[in-house]
């Protein structure tokens, strides 16, 4: 059980919130996610965001804790950004007991910020429908709530492409149309998203219409379409992102030789060993990861860091 004493320090603003004592908020069970409410209830907005954050981090740092207690509560909170934090802390939870309070503040929460975050997260679902792990009525909910913020004009773009990269992930074919759809839309957003959305697909029906992306005005179409073009892992892209790497977005250059250690193959290796010896030393850093990739891919037995 948490400390009655503990609760009361979390409490007060006079306290710092000590990151190493948080840990006892992990795997809370029932009667503690009760006191831990009523502590919750007292502390000001400004404790509370600043509390999901160190959650989050701590998150981040150790796989083993869980703060998912916490970031449920979190979720109804009043402030925006701390549902917005609650939701981000919530990224490795899959349960399906997600979905509904997901589902809610992509429906009806006043801030577009939290509307967004919600329609990104229900994307795991739509994973785990495409792999029949979800079930066919949850399945269903959350394919069309999302298929309906993409649809609705008058929501914010930013909320629309996140739900359309969530549904990205579908092999449903009006998720197809949808995508075609905003990639002509006048609405440059959308069309990101759209480029997003095809590499979540794995499909390399999209492959073309990334590579010409590929040679976008745009530096953050650029890089949407080669970190996509790594994602469907198609050799096709291998030498036109090698053509990235004189980019002159540093972003972009760094997702073509990430890119290029998903595809792997011979041209690949060639290009990042090509980069590792000439690079300066962040491209020799980037070119190094990339390779080690390469190699697990092709002897994840005999794989070796290299130096």
């Amino acid at each position: 059980m948490i400390d009655d004493s503990y609760l009361k320090e979390l409490a007060d603003p006079a306290k710092p919130l000590a990151a190493s004592k948080l840990t006892e908020l992990s795997a809370m069970g029932p009667e503690e996610v009760s006191s831990f409410l009523s502590t919750w209830l007292e502390m000001a907005p400004d404790r509370r965001q600043r509390l999901i954050q160190i959650l989050i981090d701590l998150g981040e740092d150790s796989v083993e804790l869980d703060f998912a207690a916490v970031f449920f509560i979190a979720l109804g909170d009043g402030e925006a950004e701390v549902r917005r934090g609650a939701v981000t802390g919530l990224w490795e939870h899959d349960g399906r007991d997600l979905i509904d309070p997901l589902v809610g503040l992509l429906q009806s929460d006043p801030e577009a910020g939290v509307r967004a975050e919600a329609a990104l997260a229900l994307g795991r679902f739509v994973l785990q429908a495409e792999f029949d792990t979800l079930r066919a009525t949850d399945a269903e909910r959350v394919e069309q709530v999302l298929r309906r913020t993409v649809d609705d004009l008058a929501e914010v773009v930013e909320v629309r492409g996140r739900a359309l990269e969530s549904l990205g992930g579908s092999s449903e074919p009006w998720v197809s149309d949808l995508i075609q759809e905003a990639l002509e839309s006048a609405e440059r957003r959308l069309r990101l998203s759209a480029v997003h959305a095809m590499g979540r697909s794995c499909s390399a029906e999209w492959l073309p219409a990334l590579i010409a992306e590929l040679e976008s005005d745009d530096p953050e179409m650029r890089f949407e379409a080669a970190t996509a073009c790594g994602v469907i892992a198609e050799g096709e892209a291998t030498q036109h992102l090698a053509l990235l790497l004189r980019d002159d977005d540093d972003e972009v250059r760094q997702a073509a030789i990430v890119s290029l250690g998903q595809i792997g193959g011979p041209q690949a290796k060639e290009t990042l060993e090509e980069l590792v010896e000439e690079g300066d030393e962040g491209i020799q850093e980037a070119a190094i990861a990339a390779l080690a990739e390469v190699d697990f891919a092709e002897d994840p037995i005999g794989f070796k860091v290299r130096d």
